[in-house]
């Protein structure tokens, strides 16, 4: 019998991905009620529509919210510039975390959180939801059965369109603008695609290098182009290629080789995951997995994030992996300023 717990919805008529987010919310069972903070107000009749019954009391003030309905799980959906305080508050109070990414400004801030978080053995997870898919789910399966062997190297790529940066409101929002996202293309989407290469390989960032630009020529302060390089704790090295470039649409590729074979999936282009390995015996044949299609979004994620503050399951992302996650992107954006690789401990 599933057991249902509170959450407390800490957003604002910015909050990325918020429809996702009540969407999640409504279709997720063990959600008894969700408890609406907004310091404008504007999002209750969003809310509402999407929640119905669930939606309980509606606050302006957060750390009211947190104090009289008690969630078991704050879901955090503001500017990566005011999301910290927000985060800190639901941890003071008791709440793991669901926040959407970046969350912060600089690694350090995060790392704060995670800290505090450690003390009160609460989880502070960014929705970096690819990893429930599917075909990611079976590639780390393979890699953890040995089906690859040592891991030799990492490729990846997550390429969306140019055309969103031509426009005017595009260029007003809060992801567009350095002082309140932290970075551009890299930190908003190829965060996943970094975070899917660690996930299914295992394997730990220790040195960073790369470059960011604006190439399309739009008046951004946030980099539209990334290209980065990768050295892993086993030794092997990876890259990643990160940008706006298209008319519509998404590219998106990873693929990893190792000793024993190698495997290669495009997760949002929903294609099978391809994979050949020489462990079994018999002839060796390029392998396909094929899977459900449309499986892929944020309510699975809000949903096992929600059962994980429930104590049904384990979380789907630690706060010690988002931590990793974020300290190599800014790592990053720190070669790319400097010229010089970093080091990651």
């Amino acid at each position: 019998m599933s057991k249902q717990i509170t959450v407390g919805l800490i957003t604002s008529p910015e909050g990325a991905h918020l429809s996702a987010y009540l969407a999640g919310l409504a279709e997720t069972e063990e959600v008894r009620s969700v408890a609406l903070a907004d310091s404008t107000g504007q999002t209750a009749e969003m809310a509402r529509a999407a929640l119905g019954d669930k939606l309980g009391p509606t606050y302006r003030d957060t750390a009211m919210m947190l104090r009289e309905t008690r969630p078991a799980l704050a879901l955090v959906t503001l500017e990566a510039a005011l999301s910290p305080p927000a985060i800190d508050a639901a941890v003071e109070a008791g709440c793991h975390v669901l926040a959407e990414k970046p969350a912060c400004l600089r690694a350090e801030d995060f790392a704060a959180l995670v800290r505090k978080g450690q003390a009160k053995h609460l989880q502070i997870m960014l929705a970096l939801a690819n990893r429930l898919h599917a075909p990611v789910q079976e590639a780390r399966r393979l890699v953890a059965a040995g089906k690859l062997g040592r891991i030799y190297a990492s490729e990846a790529h997550i390429v969306a369109d140019q055309t969103r940066l031509k426009s005017p409101a595009y260029h007003a929002q809060w992801y567009a603008k350095k002082a309140r996202a932290g970075g551009g293309h890299l930190i908003w989407l190829g965060i996943h695609w970094l975070d899917l290469v660690l996930y299914i390989s295992g394997l730990k960032v220790r040195g960073a290098a790369g470059f960011t630009a604006v190439v399309g020529g739009q008046p951004l302060d946030v980099e539209d182009s990334a290209a980065v390089a990768l050295r892993f704790d086993n030794g092997s090295l990876g890259t990643l290629t990160s940008g706006y470039y298209l008319d519509r649409g998404y590219h998106s590729h990873l693929q990893i080789w190792g000793e024993h074979g190698w495997l290669r999936l495009a997760a949002f282009e929903e294609q099978p995951l391809e994979w050949y390995s020489t462990v079994d015996g018999g002839p060796a044949q390029v392998r396909q997995f094929e899977y459900a299609k449309g499986g892929r979004g944020y309510t699975p994620f809000v949903r096992s994030c929600v059962r994980f503050a429930a104590g049904m399951e384990p979380p789907p992302i630690t706060s010690e992996e988002c931590l990793h996650v974020l300290e190599t992107l800014f790592a990053c954006y720190r070669a790319g300023e400097t010229g010089q690789s970093q080091h990651l401990s």
